[in-house]
């Protein structure tokens, strides 16, 4: 794996914090608080945080100069990049969050790099070492453990952890085909026009689907919406797509490494989520497979 570079180090740290401290939030926002239980629209909630957030990304071009133009020749692998790097991933997962808690979520979420190591071994031929083969494995159990357990639980929600888990892989895959996009424009208009079709069909999905359900958001529901926005919109995902440009998609991923351990112990600490011995294996599992995936032979 390559030395990360003192930038790439910094961007690597707020977007750990940022987006393993979003389990809980955005749990809180689509569910309430355990003491006073409040769901909202999940694609209603995703769409406003879209919405809000694309203006603090629009003037982060504008204060940096970059371009908004997008050359008609590259609108179709736009629209593949938006699919596979962001509509699926925030449909499925805000879905799924109401389902299950904040952690287990991440925890699942978070078996992507895995994924990466599959896909660039079957589509793009990279070389994955027998111990990358051992953090498959390991990061399946995992999986098995989450999903035994919710099969076994009194109104377990299992096909909420075999839908984050195809996410996982579907943004995989995602990641390598950004690394290897033909699109030549800055970086950041890239991500802008990607939140910005997203927000799109999340908004057209959730006019669909949700409206019956709309209602003034509660002061809970618009901080997590605020977070969102900014955090998360307005700057993790232009950090990721920074991380996965500038490094191989495997070695990018080691970004993703804390944050499941970060979800599930926010979640405890700020909405009292109980943590099962299945998790505690489970995130120890995922922290090993990402961990022998990452290293290379001397």
């Amino acid at each position: 794996m390559p030395a990360l570079t003192p930038r790439q180090l910094w961007v690597l740290v707020a977007l750990t914090l940022v987006w393993g401290l979003n389990w809980p939030v955005m749990k809180a926002g689509v569910s309430g608080l355990p003491s006073a239980p409040s769901p909202f629209p999940p694609l209603s909630f995703r769409a406003l945080s879209m919405w809000l957030g694309l203006p603090v990304l629009a003037l982060a071009l504008v204060l940096l100069k970059v371009p908004f133009a997008m050359p008609r020749r590259h609108w179709r692998e736009l629209a593949l990049l938006t699919a596979a790097n962001m509509l699926v991933w925030h449909v499925v997962v805000i879905i799924g969050v109401q389902q299950l808690s904040s952690g287990r979520s991440a925890i699942l979420g978070y078996t992507m790099p895995v994924f990466a190591a599959l896909w660039g071994r079957w589509i793009w031929g990279d070389r994955l070492a027998p111990q990358a083969w051992a953090g498959v494995a390991a990061a399946a159990v995992a999986v098995l453990l989450l999903l035994w357990s919710e099969l076994g639980a009194f109104g377990g929600q299992p096909d909420a952890v075999l839908a984050i888990v195809g996410a996982a892989a579907v943004w995989a895959w995602g990641t390598h085909r950004l690394r290897r996009s033909p699109i030549d424009v800055p970086l950041l208009a890239i991500v802008f026009w990607m939140t910005a079709l997203t927000a799109v069909v999340m908004a057209s999905a959730a006019f669909a689907v949700e409206r019956s359900q709309w209602r003034a958001p509660e002061p809970l529901v618009w901080g997590s919406i605020a977070y969102n926005a900014v955090g998360v919109f307005g700057f993790a995902h232009a950090a990721w797509f920074y991380l996965a440009r500038t490094l191989p998609p495997v070695a990018s991923s080691i970004s993703v490494m804390l944050i499941p351990v970060l979800g599930v112990f926010s979640g405890a600490v700020l909405l009292g989520e109980t943590v099962h011995g299945t998790d505690w294996a489970a995130v120890a599992l995922i922290v090993l497979a990402i961990a022998l995936v990452l290293l290379r032979r001397a």
